[in-house]
């Protein structure tokens, strides 16, 4: 199929054909994409150098398509509905006649699979390359062929009829009579045979024809196309028109804009727009469409062939001629002008597609193409996948609906059904005060914020006027729309084309595709009043305080928030080896299930005053809505249950009505913690837990909110033996080991494993989205980079900022990434080029660094919040508790250095070299030392691996205390002693020696010697032992208090902080001022000099070198080469 696939589609176009079967088409992957002329490829192929499979639609059948299956890289069937008509093409590769047996045997057992999947009332076509022959003549197999065939029968062949035989089908190619020219579907070498057939139901052969094989094609060079008409007898439908809509999107153009402006100034007469809602809109709308234009109502077609110009279609057409010419006329000179024609046409396709899409890529690479970018990654990845949108779906019984006018009374049914069913609830017999107040008019500024947070770019309602309007006029608009909302809330009635709105079902990618539950309904509705919800919701706002609890479409509050509380509540218990059960509460369809009385109740009850309760009951009064889907708009109906889905002002009402019905049962965070609809409630308890779950369940479905049975799960942490599991109203609830809390996996046990493969799967899916830009080797690795940090990175680092990630776990997730860039740069690992240079040229960071900026952000984020933050109170909280044997468990706060007023972060690191980090067997902080009040000590425990060594034998020196002859007392004992060590004499001996030893040991007796230790600890002389206990006291105080964080401990602590800082001053003191008393003396004057110099000799970095350098400059550490140096 490579460089086929235009060329494909025109002879298709040319030959009227609309569907039509391939195969060898030797493409790897599974997809689907346009090949132009208005027709998709659908393939499937595992090699791309051989097999493969395709059915190739018309445009006008890609829309009827409901199913795809890819069976294998032989064997694929495509399901369509056609005017009420189920239409199942099957396009099949056999086994050539050289292979193996197996292969054969598995080809026909796909085959057979996939007719037995069809249910015997729809319509098959089969179209494949058998390789075999049926041969000529039909005698015993009449029922299923004809007599037209091509020469004799083999083994394959006889294969092919056995199958008709089993499935009760026909081969039409052998039921019409045709020239032998028109029968053979394979030349080659001067063989002429028949290997390609189609193959239909017996029921059904008397809708075709006429089947022949067209000859005087050249897409292919051996095999040949086999036609057939088939007259499908159908009921005639009425067209659906396509919608015509104003091209709004010009007003991002200023001068569109301005002439819009000038028109609509002169459409009005005035500048200042009028009071009348009802004139002002069907002038804007008509201005608009006379100043932007509308569009055609059909549908683009050829968009991925726009390259495909007039020369090109020519030299294909010229071709194409000499290539019947030759089959007309085998000699050799037509047979050098077709080939001639075919390598000129085949360079011409080349330079006029290479030189399209160098100006398509030079634009693209441009600031201004960037947005273009992403819209063509969108479009490819749309083109890609096999069904875009249902034009049949269910009914609730199952059963498939066809017809236009069932589909749509099927959509209006079920959502008709859904949006005006209210659970069973008891009715209120208490009423609440309204609060009558007067309130402020709207002013210009509460607009113009209003405006500017709404976006651009989104689809209309049925007014048909979109905020683009009024941002293009500018003040005129803040005027009138101030002046608009002010007679509403006066009035308490808004427009009522207000009221309408259009409902898009959506799918949400889980589940049958044709079944209506699995869609989500969300409404489209006028702009203009969009803008008035978002005035009146930052009125309510103002008003209306929500539960610490809701962190749900709450200013300063995220997903993120409520993730982190519960992953550290988890980490917690589960380092303090105790029990912690958590249920996860789902409601069913908790947006189309609020009653309204109590969404009126809830407010009053909430304080809003009753002019305000009032304007949103008028919101929701006589609402209307229709459903648009693939067939078209439904009927109109009612809606009178339930929010509006996709307004700014639901959720917050929904949170205002959650708040209320849970006022008497829910807990502080984190035991509590609701988002919007999503609940979790935990409990050291299974018991507590259970009761908390029907304390909740009884509340919220006693005022119509239902608690679903099937969705909500129960997950216990450091679960033991016999814990059993939770019940609600006397039923089992699920029991799981994980949970995807709000987009992030949490386990049971603490850990984050199955958290990054679904980082990793997350960062693929994102990858595939935009696979259509990353591949294209055409577009600039800048580009590439770009659009992956925008798309693919923000889905892989969803939620890491809340996981203590492990150093393999972080080496996956890179691992993943890389292989992304690898794919994107076209580079694989043969090539061999370097992680850093495939970084360097996508301009894309590592991984690892980024999630640590994430986590840093996100503790600096936690650390500016209030001591109330649940956050900053989940990383203070301390459980009872003694941790299991073994190594710690990764945790939070194995990661904090830093801890003041509430704030927990990690600033302190200790660094080696990467190569000696195997002599490092542990690392930690420190808790429960009082030394430093903010830092904790950060150890490790590091082996180094030395040679043994003797130790020195040489000792330090003791010396004599001759120093102390300064005393008299000492020299007069010194004389007597050696005078009688010398037998009396008063004159010294001759012998010096004698006289020497004798000198020396009378000194070491009299005097004394050193003890050869050096002095430690000089500056400390001070530190007494009253010091000391209060030193040890106060860490006793301060471990009593990080291990019990009660006001008592607290004050204990701050208590004899204070008191040892004043006896540590004292003590310090006293003996300082004993020192420079007698330093003041003029016997201290000396040892003042000797101070001097020893606080001197201190303050040096080195006193003495135990290395020296030999000769050569090496340095020697060994004693005994240091000493023969």
């Amino acid at each position: 199929m490579t460089g086929k696939g235009r060329e494909l589609a025109d002879m298709m176009e040319r030959r009227k054909v609309d569907i039509l079967c391939v195969q060898e088409t030797r493409w790897k992957g599974s997809k689907a994409r346009s090949i132009g002329a208005g027709f998709k490829l659908f393939y499937y192929g595992v090699d791309s150098k051989r097999n493969g499979v395709g059915v190739v639609l018309k445009e006008e059948f890609v829309r009827n398509v409901l199913e795809v299956k890819r069976v294998s890289d032989r064997v694929m069937s495509l399901k369509l509905e056609i005017e009420g008509v189920m239409l199942n093409v099957v396009s099949g590769y056999a086994p050539q006649v050289g292979c193996e047996l197996e292969e054969k045997e598995r080809f026909w057992s796909e085959l057979d699979e996939v007719m037995e999947s069809i249910p015997t009332g729809e319509r098959v076509v089969i179209g494949a390359d058998f390789n075999g022959h049926v041969g000529e003549g039909n005698t015993g197999d009449e029922e299923v062929m004809g007599k037209f065939g091509v020469k004799e029968r083999n083994l394959e062949g006889q294969m092919v009829v056995d199958f008709a035989k089993r499935m009760d089908m026909g081969v039409v190619n052998t039921y019409f009579q045709k020239r032998e020219e028109h029968r053979v579907t394979y030349k080659s070498g001067g063989r002429r045979t028949q290997v390609d057939y189609i193959l239909c139901r017996r029921g059904n052969l008397k809708e075709i024809s006429d089947c022949k094989v067209v000859v005087g094609e050249s897409v292919a060079r051996q095999h040949r196309m086999v036609v057939c008409r088939m007259t499908l007898m159908v009921c005639k439908k009425k067209r659906s028109e396509i919608e015509k809509k104003t091209k709004w999107w010009k007003l991002k153009k200023e001068e569109c804009c301005e002439e819009f402006r000038q028109k609509l100034r002169q459409a009005l007469g005035e500048v200042v727009l009028p009071d009348d809602w009802e004139t002002t809109a069907e002038v804007i709308r008509e201005t608009g469409r006379k100043v932007l234009g509308v569009s055609s109502g059909r549908r683009k077609e050829d968009k991925e062939t726009w390259w495909w110009n007039e020369e090109v279609q020519d030299s294909i057409q010229r071709k194409r001629l000499a290539k019947k010419k030759w089959d007309m006329d085998r000699t050799e000179e037509n047979r050098q002008e077709y080939k001639e024609l075919q390598r000129r046409v085949k360079r011409e396709v080349s330079k006029a597609k290479q030189k399209a899409y160098d100006e398509l890529y030079t634009r693209l690479d441009t600031r201004e193409g960037e947005k273009d970018l992403y819209r063509l990654a969108r479009q490819r990845d749309q083109d890609g996948k096999d069904v875009q949108q249902v034009r049949v779906i269910k009914d609730r019984d199952g059963r498939v609906l066809t017809s236009e006018e069932s589909v749509q009374r099927r959509w209006k049914e079920y959502f008709e059904e859904l949006m005006n069913e209210e659970n069973e609830r008891e009715k209120r017999v208490e009423g609440v005060n309204s609060v009558e107040q007067k309130v402020d008019k709207i002013r210009k500024d509460e607009v113009r914020k209003a405006l500017k947070r709404m976006k651009s770019g989104k689809a209309v309602g049925p007014d048909d006027i979109p905020v683009e309007v009024w941002k293009c006029l500018g003040e005129a608009a803040v005027e009138f729309l101030a002046s608009l909302f002010n007679r509403v809330l006066e009035s308490e009635r808004m427009p009522e084309e207000w009221r309408r709105s259009v409902l898009v079902p959506i799918f949400k990618n889980k589940g049958d595709v044709q079944s209506c539950s699995n869609y989500r309904g969300i409404k489209l509705m006028s702009h203009t009043m969009k803008v008035w919800e978002r005035v009146v919701e930052a009125r309510l706002r103002k008003v209306v305080e929500i539960c610490e609890q809701q962190y749900g479409f709450m200013p300063r509050k995220s997903t993120t928030d409520a993730i982190f509380a519960l992953r550290i509540l988890m980490e917690k218990y589960r380092d303090g080896q105790r029990e912690l059960h958590c249920v996860f509460v789902d409601l069913e369809k908790a947006y189309d299930r609020v009653p309204r009385e109590e969404l009126w109740y809830c407010m009053r009850k909430s304080g809003v005053a009753e002019k305000y309760v009032r304007v949103v009951q008028d919101m929701y009064e006589r609402s209307r809505t229709v459903v648009r889907c693939a067939v078209g708009q439904t009927e109109e109906f009612k809606v009178e249950v339930g929010l509006h889905q996709g307004l700014a002002l639901s959720p917050f009402l929904f949170a205002i009505v959650m708040d209320q019905l849970s006022e008497e049962v829910r807990q502080e965070s984190p035991w509590t913690m609701m988002f919007a609809d999503d609940i979790v409630i935990c409990s050291e308890s299974r018991e507590q837990v259970e009761e908390n779950l029907e304390r909740w369940r009884f509340a919220l479905e006693r005022r119509g909110m239902k608690v679903s049975r099937s969705k909500t799960e129960y997950m216990c942490v450091n679960e033991r033996e016999g814990s059993g599991t939770v019940r609600l109203q006397g039923e089992e609830v699920k029991k799981v080991q994980e949970f995807k809390y709000l987009g992030s996996t949490v386990q049971s046990n603490g850990e984050c494993g199955k958290e990054v493969k679904k980082r990793v799967q997350a960062g693929w899916n994102g990858w595939r989205k935009v696979s259509g830009v990353l591949c294209d080797q055409k577009i600039s690795a800048r580009i590439k980079g770009k659009v992956y940090r925008t798309v693919v990175r923000p889905a892989m680092l969803y939620g890491l900022e809340t996981v203590s990630l492990r150093k393999r776990q972080e080496s996956e997730l890179e691992v993943a990434e890389l292989k992304m860039l690898r794919f994107s740069l076209g580079v694989t690992r043969l090539d061999r080029i370097r992680n850093e240079y495939i970084r360097g040229t996508a301009h894309v960071g590592r991984l690892g660094d980024k999630v640590r900026e994430a986590r840093l952000r996100w503790f600096g984020h936690v650390q500016r919040r209030e001591s109330e933050y649940i956050g900053r109170r989940m990383l203070d909280m301390e459980l009872p508790g003694r941790r299991q044997r073994g190594r710690p468990k990764r945790r939070e706060e194995h990661g904090v250095t830093y801890k003041s007023g509430g704030r927990s972060t990690q600033v302190d690191y200790i660094l080696c070299r990467r190569g000696n980090l195997k002599e490092i067997s542990d690392c930690k902080v420190v808790v429960g030392e009082s030394v430093a009040r903010q830092h904790r000590m950060v150890v490790c425990r590091m082996t180094l691996m030395v040679c043994e060594k003797k130790r020195s034998e040489i000792e330090i020196e003791k010396k004599t205390k001759w120093w102390k002859l300064k005393k008299e007392e000492c020299c007069e004992e010194f004389r007597q002693k050696l005078r009688q060590a010398l037998g009396g004499q008063v004159v010294l001996p001759d012998d010096s020696e004698t006289t020497a030893e004798v000198i020396r040991e009378t000194g070491r007796k009299v005097l004394g010697v050193s003890s050869g230790r050096r002095k430690e600890d000089k500056e400390t002389w001070w530190w007494n032992e009253e010091v000391q206990d209060s030193i040890q006291r106060k860490r006793l105080a301060k471990n009593k208090w990080d291990m019990d964080r009660t006001e008592e401990n607290r004050q204990e602590y701050k208590e004899l902080q204070r008191r040892v800082k004043r006896e540590v001053s004292k003590a310090k003191q006293k003996a300082y001022d004993e020192l420079y008393t007698r330093l003041d003396t003029r016997e201290g004057e000396k040892d003042l000099y000797r101070l001097a110099r020893q606080r001197d000799r201190d303050g040096k970095d080195v006193q003495q070198v135990r290395v020296i350098k030999d000769k050569d400059g090496r340095v020697l550490t060994s004693e005994e080469s240091v000493q023969r140096r």
